[in-house]
C-alpha cells in the first residue's frame, strides 16, 4: 500500500511547468503503429501507462529509444516482423486503441477479457467492437482472451455514437485511417486531447474535418510520413494547480499555451470567488483569503458543477472542485453525468471534517467552509480523486495521510515534485 504523507498549511507559492496530458499521449502513442516511418515525440512523460506501452512495442519489434532526463521517444516501427504476434498489456484501458493499427499491421490482436483502468464504475468495450466491425474486423472470445481480426483493407463507414465517447472516437478516427474511402462519426468526443491526436494525425499525413466539433470526417491514407511532434500542457494538470493556489489561499502561475480551452474552467473557479488570468502563456491564480460559494442572481437554486463530456466541465476536474467546496464557505452540488462511481469516495471527506450529502450516485453537495482537521484518508484507484484529497491535506495545519496514493504516479510524474517546491511538504512512503 503506497502511503503519501502531507503536512500541510502552507499558503502555495511558485511557477510549474506542467507535463503532458497522459490522455494525449497515450492515443498518439497507439495510433504510431499505423506509420513505418521514423516519429519523435517530445515532452513525454515518464508514467506507468507510457512503461508499458514502451515494453509492448519493444516485445513487437519496433526501435524504439526512450530519453527519460530529456523526454523525448524515438519510434521506427518498420522493423516489426509480419509474423509478430500481439496480445496487449491487461493493466491499461489504453490498450485497446492499438488494435486498429496492429489490425492493419499484423490482421489480429488479443485482448485480455477485463482491461483495468481507474475504478470509475462500467465500461464496456462494445462501442468499440462496434467500430472494428464497421471496418470490417471480427470479434470473438477464445478463453480468456477477445481476439480481433481482419483479413484485408476495409470500407469507410459512418457511425453515430450513442454518447461522445473519447477512446471509441479515437479509436474510430484511427481504424479509418485503415480503411478505403470517407468515414463519418457523429456525437463525437472532442475533448482537446481527442483535438491533440487529430492534429499529431494530420501531421503524420491524414486528412480530418472536424476535429473539435461532434461530426468528423476522416479519409483513408495509404502511407504515412515522419513526424516530429512535441505533446502541449495538460489543461488537467493546469487547473489543478491552479486549484491548489485556490485551496491554500496562495498565488500560483502554471505554463499555459492553450488559454482558449480555459473559459468555463475559469467561470468554475469564479464559482467559488477564484479568479484566473491568462497572459504571455501563463495562467494565474492569486486566491483571496477566503472562497465563498457565489450566489447565482436566481437565488433559490443551488450554485452548480455539473461535469459531462466536453465542451462541459470534464469528469476527470470535478474532484479538485469538490475539494473548493469542501474549503470554500456556502453549499455547492456536483453532478457527475458521466461515471456512476465517480463520488463514492465523498465518505473519506467527512474524516477531514468535511459536511457533504451524497443525493443519489451522480449527485453530491457541500457543506463547505468547516474547520477542517487532518486525517488518514484511502483514496479510490482515481487520479484526481488522490489528487484533491492531497489538495485538502495541503490546506489543513498538521500531517495528514493519504493511502493508495499511486495513482497520481500513474498520471503526473513530477507533481509531488512540483508541489513541494510550491512549499508542500510531502513524502512517500512504498
Amino acid at each position: 500500500m503506497t502511503a503519501l504523507y502531507v503536512r500541510g498549511g502552507q499558503k502555495l507559492q511558485g511557477k510549474i511547468d506542467p507535463s503532458a496530458n497522459k490522455n494525449a499521449v497515450l492515443p498518439v502513442l497507439c495510433a504510431t503503429l499505423l506509420s513505418d516511418a521514423p516519429i519523435m515525440l517530445r515532452n513525454v512523460p515518464e508514467i506507468t501507462d507510457v512503461q508499458r506501452i514502451h515494453a509492448f512495442f519493444g516485445e513487437l519489434g519496433s526501435t524504439v529509444e526512450w530519453d527519460k532526463q530529456g523526454k523525448t521517444l524515438r519510434i521506427d516501427h518498420s522493423t516489426i516482423s509480419p509474423s509478430a504476434k500481439a496480445t496487449l498489456p491487461q493493466a491499461m484501458r489504453a490498450s485497446i486503441m492499438m488494435i486498429p493499427g496492429l489490425l492493419a499491421r499484423l490482421g489480429e490482436a488479443r485482448l485480455e477479457h477485463e482491461v483495468k483502468g481507474c475504478t470509475l464504475g462500467a465500461r464496456e468495450i462494445d462501442p468499440h467492437v462496434k467500430v472494428f466491425e464497421a471496418f470490417g474486423a471480427t470479434v470473438s472470445y477464445e478463453g480468456k482472451d477477445i481476439v480481433f481480426r481482419k483479413k484485408q483493407r476495409g470500407d469507410g463507414a459512418r457511425m453515430w455514437l450513442e454518447y461522445a465517447s473519447v477512446t471509441t472516437t479515437e479509436n474510430f478516427i484511427i481504424s479509418a485511417l485503415t480503411a478505403n474511402g470517407s468515414s463519418q462519426i457523429v456525437n463525437a468526443a472532442c475533448e482537446p486531447h481527442v483535438q491533440e491526436m487529430c492534429t499529431f494525425l494530420e501531421k503524420m499525413g491524414a486528412r480530418i474535418k472536424g476535429k473539435g466539433t461532434s461530426m468528423v470526417s476522416v479519409e483513408g491514407c495509404e502511407e504515412f510520413t515522419s513526424v516530429d511532434y512535441t505533446f502541449v500542457e495538460d489543461f488537467h494538470e493546469i487547473a489543478t494547480f491552479l486549484a491548489l493556489a485556490a485551496v491554500t489561499g496562495g498565488d500560483i502561475s502554471v505554463r499555459n499555451t492553450r488559454p482558449e480551452d480555459f473559459m468555463l474552467i475559469d467561470r468554475t473557479f469564479e464559482k467559488f470567488g477564484a479568479h484566473v488570468e491568462h497572459a504571455d502563456g501563463w495562467s494565474r491564480l492569486n486566491a483571496p483569503d477566503q472562497l465563498v460559494v457565489q450566489q447565482n442572481f436566481t437565488s433559490h437554486i443551488t450554485t452548480k458543477v455539473e461535469a459531462a463530456p466536453w465542451p462541459y466541465i470534464p469528469a476527470d476536474l470535478l474532484p479538485i472542485f469538490i475539494a473548493l467546496g469542501v474549503k470554500a464557505k456556502g453549499q455547492t452540488m456536483f453532478w457527475n453525468k458521466v461515471y456512476e462511481g465517480g463520488l463514492t469516495w465523498h465518505t473519506e471527506l467527512s474524516l477531514f471534517g468535511a459536511h457533504t450529502l451524497l443525493c443519489d450516485p451522480h449527485r453530491l453537495i457541500t457543506f463547505g467552509g468547516d474547520t477542517l482537521r487532518p486525517a488518514t484518508v484511502t483514496s479510490p484507484y482515481i487520479i484526481r480523486v488522490a489528487i484533491a484529497m492531497l489538495m485538502i491535506a495541503s490546506s489543513i495545519d498538521g500531517e495528514s495521510t493519504i493511502l493508495d496514493a499511486d495513482p497520481i504516479r500513474r498520471a503526473h510524474p513530477d507533481f509531488v515534485k512540483n508541489i513541494d517546491s510550491l512549499g508542500v511538504d510531502v513524502s512517500w512512503d512504498d
